[in-house]
C-alpha cells in the first residue's frame, strides 16, 4: 500500500537522506583519525576498532532520525558484554543494521549475504570489522569464521530469515545461528525488532515517521534440544518464541519480562 506524502514525510526525508550523506563522509574522516589512535592508546584490534566506529555510526545515525521516530530498547542485559554471545535478529528494513547502534557493546560481527559488500561505501570497513560472508564463503565454512571470533569474545549477530521480510511476519529461519550454537555450546538471544518496517519497508525509497522498538528475550540453551537434529528444534523454538514476543510488541505497550525457557 503506498503511504500519502504530507510536508512532514518530505521534510523527513530530506534532513535524512541528506543527513546520511553528512554523516557518512564524516564518520569515515573521523574513522581515519580514530582508528590508529584506538590501536596504539587502547590496545584495540583492527577488528575491534572497526567495529567500535560502525557501533559509533549507528548510534549517531539513532540520533539523526530522533526528530522523526522513537526508539525504546528493553531487556538488553539479556546480552552478555566480554564473553561469546549469538543473537538472532528479525529482519524488517535496510535500516535494521543501524538500529544495532542501540546494543550495549560494541563488539558484534554482523552474518550477511554477498549483495552488502558490493556497496563501496561501507565494504572496506565491513571487511576490517570481520563481517563474515555466509553467501560467497558456504555455510561451514562461514561458521568456522564465527566460531574464531565467538573465540575471541565476540557477539556474533544473525539475520536468520536472511531476507527482509515484506509483510511484517516472520519468514524461514535458516539454520546457521543455531548450527553454530550447538557445535560451540553458546547460547543464542534472540532480539525482537519492530517498527522499521513503517520507517522504510522493502521496496520503498521514502521514509515515514515510526515508533521503534527492540526487545531481547531470554538467552535459549543448546543443551535443552539434544541430538543430531537439536539445532532444527532449537530453530523452531526460537522462531515461535519471536513469533509470540513480536504479536505482543505490536499491540501493547512494553511488557512483562520474558522467562528464561527451561530445559524439560
Amino acid at each position: 500500500m503506498r503511504r500519502p506524502l504530507t510536508l512532514r514525510i518530505v521534510i523527513m526525508n530530506i534532513w535524512m537522506y541528506s543527513g546520511l550523506v553528512l554523516l557518512t563522509g564524516l564518520s569515515m574522516l573521523v574513522f581515519m583519525v580514530l582508528h590508529p589512535l584506538n590501536r596504539l592508546f587502547r590496545g584495540l584490534s583492527r577488528g575491534e576498532s572497526a567495529r567500535l566506529a560502525i557501533w559509533l555510526y549507528g548510534k549517531a545515525w539513532m540520533l539523526l532520525i530522533r526528530p522523526f521516530a522513537s526508539f525504546t530498547r528493553e531487556g538488553l542485559g539479556h546480552i552478555p558484554t566480554g564473553s561469546p554471545a549469538i543473537v538472532v535478529v528479525n529482519h524488517l528494513s535496510f535500516f535494521d543494521t543501524y538500529c544495532m547502534g542501540g546494543l550495549p557493546h560494541s563488539n558484534v560481527v554482523f552474518t550477511v549475504r554477498a549483495w552488502p559488500f558490493r556497496m563501496p561505501w561501507y565494504a572496506p570497513f565491513m571487511r576490517m570489522a570481520g563481517y563474515v560472508d555466509m553467501e560467497t564463503d558456504g555455510m561451514q565454512a562461514g561458521l568456522e569464521r564465527c566460531k574464531a571470533q565467538l573465540a575471541k569474545g565476540a557477539t556474533v549477530l544473525f539475520f536468520p530469515e536472511g531476507h527482509r521480510s515484506r509483510d511484517g511476519q516472520l519468514q524461514r529461519f535458516y539454520s546457521g545461528a543455531f548450527r553454530l550454537s550447538q557445535e560451540t555450546g553458546v547460547p543464542i538471544t534472540p532480539l525482537c525488532l519492530s517498527g522499521t518496517d513503517r520507517l522504510l519497508p522493502p521496496g520503498t525509497f521514502y521514509m515515514a515517521p515510526a515508533r521503534i522498538r527492540m526487545r531481547a528475550l531470554p538467552p535459549v540453551r543448546p543443551e535443552c534440544f539434544p541430538g543430531e537434529s537439536g539445532h532444527i528444534a532449537m530453530r523452531k523454538t526460537v522462531k515461535q518464541l519471536m513469533a509470540a514476543e513480536l504479536e505482543i510488541m505490536r499491540e501493547s505497550a512494553p511488557g512483562a519480562a520474558s522467562e528464561e525457557l527451561a530445559c524439560s
